[in-house]
């Protein structure tokens, strides 16, 4: 790579990429698309896992009306009138009947019996705790990980631990693509965790430092959210498309070939090396102790939990209850996607001007509500209104409370953001590991409906707490709490309204 650099240093083409390599647009670009292929990928398998398993448990029956109830049909085919002649004269007792062909057919599913559909919705209802565990298996290592790559950063900068979650997430793709077993894909599942880590971490570390103002670094983050979201919008109708029409490995393939693009892209302008950080970073447990930052990294969790509980129960709920097709169970997500993108667009800005706690209340209100509706629907239909105001709200509560952990560390601790990040991506991957993980169980013991409505109102019980967020106490501030001096206090006050003079 230093020979390429030297070689291209005196070209107008060095120039070029010199100048790009300084450019905060350029990282926020390769930030948000290392987002979009992660989610992407997060997500491509919402359509496809569920069935998938379900055709390796049950060959049987499986959910796309291939063979299931083998039945015999017994059809007299005439022979030739010479042939006749001749077995009647070598047989007196000569019956037509011993020329009948027998074929065997098979019922689709839309031909069971009630019996066979109860046990159909039975093998569905368990099938909901397999692929929660596999879906929340990524969330859970992920969980793990972040601990350790947030302090990492501190130490070696960003733009390493960057490139690692591009090689790891590339790997998992691969492993999709040709995983032919339940464990080798929840080995997948769980080796993109570690890779998301990497990139969400250090990606939102970047861009918290490359943009130091916090209205600018809010404008940032939307923008990389809305990556994300885009992930989030193209993965599961891509996913679902492929695999009715091309097979199961396709999506994972394209995906392996947009994810190498974008790993040369981060070598060519990143230059990943270790760079050493200038300031103390706050340590992992002071921030965790920070009430503040707790209460803003809660409503992550509980704005993601919801939609995290229907990835892998919503396509199983409309197979059973709709009879949906790949393709519908795919598209299904579509309007979440496209008013999450617009959520994080809009409510990066404007959740600076209103205030970014009251986005979030008002946002986790509106997911509790549109939980509650989810279960009305009898069609695909009525699922659009609902699942589309649960993005919207979900963005509104994303890319509100992502800058303000970055703003509580810069008031309350000192401006180096890998563990803050790292905290918010945990409280991300809570969301996302609580949810799968619970809805198998919770559909099985309470059912679908009641699943939703209990999250519901824990996002109506929580969200009165972001209200503490309105006006933080400064570092000073907590200080002169802590030792009952309130000079500091003042002394800011007054080169406050200086400055503002």
């Amino acid at each position: 790579m230093t020979m390429v650099n030297e070689w291209l240093s005196g070209t107008w083409l060095g120039a070029w990429i010199q100048r790009c390599r300084e450019s905060r647009r350029l990282v926020l670009v390769i930030v948000a698309i290392a987002l979009l292929l992660d989610n992407m990928l997060l997500t491509i398998v919402v359509p496809i896992i569920p069935e998938f398993l379900y055709d390796i448990n049950h060959p049987e029956a499986p959910l796309d009306g291939r063979p299931l109830i083998p039945t015999t049909t017994t059809t007299k085919v005439p022979p030739c009138d010479k042939y006749i002649k001749m077995l009647s004269q070598i047989s007196p007792e000569f019956n037509e009947s011993l020329y009948a062909t027998t074929t065997s057919n098979y019922l689709n599913l839309t031909e069971l019996e009630e019996s066979d559909k109860a046990k159909k919705h039975e093998y569905l209802i368990q099938e909901t705790v397999a692929v929660g565990m596999l879906f929340a298996s990524k969330a859970f290592v992920q969980l793990l990980a972040n601990p350790f790559v947030g302090p990492l950063t501190h130490k070696i900068g960003y733009s390493i631990p960057m490139f690692a979650g591009f090689i790891i997430m590339f790997l998992s793709t691969i492993i999709f693509a040709f995983g032919r077993s339940y464990s080798v894909l929840f080995i997948a599942r769980a080796l993109q965790g570690i890779g998301s880590s990497c990139s969400s971490v250090s990606g939102m570390g970047m861009l918290a430092e490359r943009y130091p103002d916090d209205k600018e670094r809010g404008n940032a983050m939307g923008i990389a959210l809305g990556g994300l979201a885009l992930g989030v919008l193209i993965g599961p109708p891509f996913g679902g498309l492929m695999y009715e029409f091309v097979g199961k490995s396709a999506p994972f393939l394209v995906l392996a070939a947009l994810a190498l693009g974008d790993g040369l892209l981060q070598l060519l302008m990143l230059q990943p090396s270790v760079v050493h950080q200038e300031s103390d970073p706050p340590s992992l447990k002071a921030l965790i102790a920070d009430p503040y930052i707790m209460i803003a990294a809660g409503a992550i969790i509980f704005a993601n939990m919801g939609i995290a509980m229907l990835e892998p129960s919503l396509p199983i709920w409309m197979m059973d209850t709709m009879g949906a097709e790949r393709w519908k169970q795919g598209v299904t997500f579509l309007p979440a996607s496209i008013s999450y993108l617009i959520g994080t667009n809009l409510f990066g800005p404007l959740g600076h001007k209103m205030g970014r706690w009251l986005a979030a209340l008002l946002g986790l209100i509106i997911i509790g509500i549109c939980l509650m509706c989810i279960p009305l629907a009898t069609n695909i239909n009525h699922l659009i209104v609902p699942n589309a105001g649960l993005g919207f709200a979900i963005g509104m509560v994303d890319s509100s409370m992502m800058p303000e952990l970055g703003y509580l560390v810069d008031i309350r601790h000192s401006a180096v953001y890998g563990s803050v990040y790292a905290i918010g991506d945990v409280a991300f991957c809570l969301g996302f590991a609580i949810g799968p993980a619970l809805s198998g169980t919770l559909i099985k013991n309470i059912g679908f409906e009641w699943m939703l409505f209990g999250i519901a109102m824990l996002d109506f019980l929580y969200a009165p707490l972001l209200i503490s967020l309105k006006s933080p106490p400064t570092k000073e501030e907590k200080k002169s709490l802590i030792t009952g001096d309130h000079s500091s206090v003042r002394y800011v006050t007054y080169q406050n309204e200086e400055d503002d003079e």
